[in-house]
């Protein structure tokens, strides 16, 4: 016999950022397929033989990836690949080193001037 849900048996899941100033994860993608440039939605205009990487940040409050983003694209010649101003995601894209100096710049800042407390930048 099958069961039946009524509308108060229903489970309900709420997704919560606990509140603070942090970043989560900064983390260096080196030499990425080309498949995981396509699957995220990016474009490997830097393919793997040309030394492409993939930059990936999270960070609470969330709106902090509007200013990490711009920091970053100013930081060197890294490009934007997505934002989330909501969820608190950044991802860029360009040259194992044009990333790092996007993601080091970002943290440097959140760190020294927001007061953020921060992780260490890692690779892959």
């Amino acid at each position: 016999m099958a069961e039946t849900l009524s509308f108060q048996d229903k489970m309900r899941i709420i997704q919560e950022i606990v509140p603070g100033k942090q970043i989560t994860l900064a983390h260096i993608i080196a030499n990425p397929d080309e498949i995981l440039y396509k699957k995220l939605g990016l474009d490997p205009k830097i393919s793997y033989e040309q030394g492409g990487a993939i930059g990936i940040i999270t960070m609470s409050p969330s709106e902090t990836a509007i200013i990490a983003g711009d920091i970053a694209i100013k930081a060197s010649g890294a490009e934007l690949g997505f934002v989330d101003r909501f969820s608190g995601t950044l991802i860029l894209t360009g040259t194992v080193s044009q990333v790092e100096a996007s993601l080091e710049a970002v943290v440097t800042y959140c760190q020294n001037t927001l007061q953020f407390t921060v992780c260490k930048i890692t690779r892959t």
